[in-house]
């Protein structure tokens, strides 16, 4: 009886040794490896954020001078990613995380890049579930018609004509898919609109900070 209790003990000294064992193993993996995973995913966020604003805008770290902006009337979602640019230890730039909330088959996500000057540096679409072969030519694979909105700002053109054509704007609609471009005409006015008005705040918060912000523009109307 007693060798029999005595080889259990033994038995479960092993077990929890080898269990020690590979947990230390573990850790240590984990630790080696922790710093190169992080670096790749920096790397990642950062070429993702590449496709609206080349790098010789900046010379600051997008990815961490960060802050998140409760907007939903302006941007289109709750919350909102925006990540600012410095050069030289000055402002240069913002990139939004915004929505179009009212495309053909449900939201548009959409990367906006906005210089201090309130031009567009550059627009790309994220994600959609619009039509293919129709509404999908807002992705820049498809067609260079959201390229167009580089170099525009408020001004140009004026604000009423930051529209589809059909509507009696400047911009191209799709043949035969007009609700597609026309939220994406939209949700970029709106955006280089809470710019204008807003823009200071964004590039003074502190990163990592959330600001909420509880105007709207004149013509919200909640979905």
């Amino acid at each position: 009886m007693k060798e029999a209790l005595r080889e259990s003990l033994r038995s479960g000294v092993q077990l929890a040794l080898a269990a020690l064992m590979a947990t230390a193993l573990l850790a240590g993996t984990f630790a080696l490896t922790r710093g190169r995973i992080a670096e790749s995913e920096h790397r990642a966020r950062t070429d993702a954020l590449a496709i609206v604003i080349p790098a010789g805008r900046y010379d600051n770290d997008l990815v961490a001078d960060t802050i998140t902006v409760a907007a939903e009337p302006w941007l289109g979602q709750p919350a909102s990613t925006v990540h600012r640019a410095r050069l030289g230890g000055r402002d240069a730039a913002l990139v939004l995380s915004v929505v179009a909330p009212d495309g053909y088959s449900g939201d548009i996500a959409l990367l906006v890049a906005v210089d201090r000057r309130g031009r567009v540096v550059g627009v790309r679409v994220s994600g959609h579930r619009e039509t293919p072969g129709l509404g999908d030519d807002i992705e820049v694979g498809r067609s260079d018609w959201i390229t167009r909105f580089t170099g525009r700002s408020l001004g140009d053109p004026d604000a009423a004509r930051w529209a589809v054509r059909k509507d009696g704007g400047d911009f191209d609609q799709f043949a035969g898919a007009t609700v597609t471009p026309r939220a994406v005409v939209a949700a970029v006015k709106r955006c280089l609109e809470f710019v204008a008005r807003h823009g200071d705040a964004l590039y003074a918060a502190a990163p990592g900070a959330t600001l909420r912000i509880d105007s709207a523009p004149d013509d919200y109307r909640p979905q």
